[in-house]
């Protein structure tokens, strides 16, 4: 089954970013994506938002960037959306938007699946894995040139996808509980059976005959429903990075985009020179993914095909000086200094497992301070 992989110019980034409604007064996931998504195609030339789309379930909308030369106009991009979709929901009054991996009390029973075909055929394939898909996640498309870079620079990546989760990881809380995980969501999704890690490819065709095999059997339809945590795009000619939890500042989601951008041009530049990119065995790479979904920033991850083991914080550091020269060339190097921000003052999970001690666990005060994360307000820390 050839799959053709489209043009795309090199470390171009585009984002996207899950947005959660909630009941301003309860808390409560409100099923009201399909009445806001109404209104801003009504609004739209053509009837239709050009960026702003449906999700799995109606307590969502996803915003998506158009594509991008700089890490900061994605972002800015996203921010101008967000602002479209809280003026729709201001005026219906009622509500409020959060992002984060999971919401932190609401059930799966019920929320509301989106009326589409693909949907549908998930759910009723998966079955209650798939209705429990409470999850919100940002996902970053960088641009490949060459083809035969994608796989390559996928299996690079795999090395530093404890890094990202642990840096996004934002969901410690799952139906009311305090999983004990930073993010739980990292081991839902791989529930579903085409998610999780990718295989290992060693060339693109191997990577069609993969896609051949699926589709023969009836495990999937095309490419697009191959859900790995990082795979090749090829309808955009990208590299999409999938594994991090949803993040409720723009400055986390700029952070985690210029820290990706930089780690594919990096990786790139190295092919060009003809060097070898660090790639871990396989089970270095599950166990990574688990250490990072259980303690986040406080995890000890496995840095190469020796065994070395370091805090992923420390490694978080060092890789930021490391990409420096490569952020300058791609004029992120504010954004990527975001990464060190947000190591100074802690992930998401850890921001609302101390909001939720503050306030004896009530997990409302959770869902506030991640509203107001999202709203941009600076002394949301401090109020919380």
């Amino acid at each position: 089954m050839p799959i053709e992989f489209a043009r795309s110019r090199r470390s171009t980034v585009g984002l996207e970013w899950e947005i959660a409604i909630v009941d301003r007064e309860t808390g409560e996931l409100a099923s009201v994506g399909d009445r806001v998504l109404e209104v801003l195609h009504e609004r739209s030339e053509g009837g239709r938002h050009p960026f702003i789309t449906e999700e799995m379930l109606t307590n969502t909308v996803e915003l998506v960037s158009d594509v991008h030369v700089r890490v900061a106009d994605a972002v800015a991009d996203l921010q101008r959306q967000l602002d479209e979709v809280r003026a729709v929901v201001d005026e219906l009054g009622d509500y409020e938007l959060i992002c984060s991996g999971s919401h932190p009390f609401s059930q799966w029973y019920d929320q509301h699946l989106t009326d589409k075909p693909r949907y549908h055929k998930l759910v009723e394939r998966t079955r209650w894995w798939g209705r429990n898909m409470m999850i919100w996640g940002v996902h970053v498309h960088v641009g490949i040139e060459d083809r035969d870079k994608a796989l390559p620079i996928l299996d690079g990546l795999l090395t530093y996808l404890p890094h990202l989760q642990a840096l996004s990881a934002s969901s410690p809380f799952w139906a009311g509980v305090d999983t004990g995980y930073a993010s739980n969501r990292a081991l839902m999704f791989q529930q579903l059976p085409t998610a999780g890690l990718p295989y290992r490819q060693p060339d693109w065709a191997a990577y069609e005959r993969h896609v051949d095999d699926l589709v023969r059997t009836g495990v999937i339809e095309d490419h697009s429903e191959v859900r790995w945590d990082i795979r090749p795009s090829p309808k955009w000619g990208t590299i999409e990075v999938r594994v991090c939890d949803g993040v409720s500042t723009a400055d986390d989601l700029a952070a985690i985009g210029a820290l990706v951008q930089c780690l594919v041009e990096w990786m790139s530049t190295r092919l060009d020179r003809g060097e070898e990119l660090v790639v871990l065995q396989p089970w270095y790479t599950r166990e990574n993914k688990w250490r990072a979904a259980r303690y986040g920033l406080a995890a000890e991850v496995i840095t190469d095909a020796a065994g070395t083991e370091r805090l992923v914080a420390d490694d978080l550091r060092d890789l930021v000086a490391t990409l420096e020269p490569v952020a300058e060339r791609l004029d992120c190097a504010h954004e990527l200094a975001l990464v060190l921000d947000l190591l100074d003052r802690g992930g998401s999970s850890q921001r609302q497992l101390d909001v939720a001690a503050a306030h004896d666990g009530d997990l409302r005060a959770v869902v506030a301070h991640l509203a107001r994360e999202l709203r941009g307000d600076a002394s949301a820390a401090a109020s919380d």
